[in-house]
């Protein structure tokens, strides 16, 4: 491997004239969804059977990148079942392990993961790995792409459980971090190790056609402690409350500083590495998430949003507004 350098069920099958189709979503064929970086693209939601054989296989194809304070810029990549290659690298169980995981048409070198990366290493000497899963996530075809999205959460889920009975490392001390599809995913990692990572965080998990209701979306018990982030509800993002606590802020889009939806979708992982490195982000708790879009919570409790450590036990739905650029945070 090489490093990296960074500076839903069946619900319909009808027969057309060029095969078999599956409907795979509600609502019209063709839709517009954004992928990871917010842009949009024209899907057919109807999907050949026959892509079923065209199949990803993640335990092989998936690359994991692993970089700490020893090695902040150059990976030291870990191959799922080489032994000898994971204790040779700088992973230590003694420490905290992030596990950051991409959206839709991205891969291990995008914005999510540089942003992230750095904020973790500059909060505590720890383990950071970084999931590519480019290899099922760069395909337009939409209904194919969740169906990856489920499957590399599984293979997440086997390659920690590989990790640990290695080096003795503790689920508890691990936090899953995704973003868009990937934030879906974390939930699913997190479902796989049987909800006993101690943190997964969603970052505008993807919302619209395909996820609602979709067997597989986010789920509060998918770890000890679970936090969304909405900040482009009714565009890449999930509208509903996903997590034991979710934050909206800015009323979960039209975030300050931005004028796109693509601004909108990343802003979240923006607002998480600041919170990483410096804290902020108080939220005021609201009586449910339809108070939060318009910003009419007065619930006396408060919350910070993101950070380094899980507020376990903490639930809920939360508002903040944030500034229009860096720092973010109005404290």
């Amino acid at each position: 491997m090489v490093p990296i350098l960074f500076i839903l069920g069946l619900t319909v099958v009808a027969a057309l004239p060029n095969g078999i189709y599956l409907r795979r979503a509600p609502g019209p064929r063709y839709q517009h969804v954004q992928d990871g970086l917010g842009r949009l693209h024209l899907v057919d939601l109807w999907q050949p059977a026959t892509d079923f054989n065209a199949r990803y296989y993640p335990d092989t194809e998936n690359v994991y990148h692993l970089f700490t304070r020893l090695n902040p810029s150059v990976s030291q990549p870990i191959v799922p079942g080489n032994e000898q290659l994971l204790k040779a690298s700088n992973f230590d169980a003694s420490r905290r392990t992030a596990v950051l995981i991409h959206g839709w048409l991205d891969n291990a070198t995008g914005n999510f993961n540089a942003v992230l990366l750095a904020a973790f290493l500059a909060a505590e000497d720890m383990n950071v790995i970084v999931v590519d899963w480019s290899a099922g996530s760069s395909t337009f075809n939409f209904n194919q792409v969740r169906e990856n999205t489920v499957l590399s959460g599984g293979a997440v889920a086997r390659f920690i459980s590989w990790i640990n009975s290695v080096t003795g490392a503790d689920l508890a001390d691990y936090h899953i971090a995704g973003y868009s599809l990937g934030g879906q995913q974390a939930g699913i990692a997190g479902r796989n190790l049987d909800g006993k990572v101690g943190y997964i965080t969603g970052l505008d998990p993807a919302g619209g056609p395909g996820f609602v209701g979709f067997e597989h979306t986010f789920r509060a018990s998918d770890a000890v402690y679970t936090e969304v982030m909405h900040t482009n509800v009714g565009g890449a993002g999930y509208l509903e409350p996903l997590a034991q606590v979710d934050f909206y802020p800015n009323g979960g889009d039209n975030m300050p500083g931005c004028a796109s939806n693509s601004c909108n979708h990343d802003r979240c992982f923006h607002y998480f590495a600041e919170s990483i490195r410096d804290g902020g982000f108080t939220g005021v708790k609201c009586e449910s998430y339809e108070h939060a879009l318009v910003g009419d919570c007065h619930l006396p409790e408060t919350l910070n949003m993101g950070g380094f450590e899980p507020k376990t036990g903490k639930t809920g739905v939360y508002y903040l507004e944030t500034n229009a650029a860096s720092p973010f945070s109005k404290g």
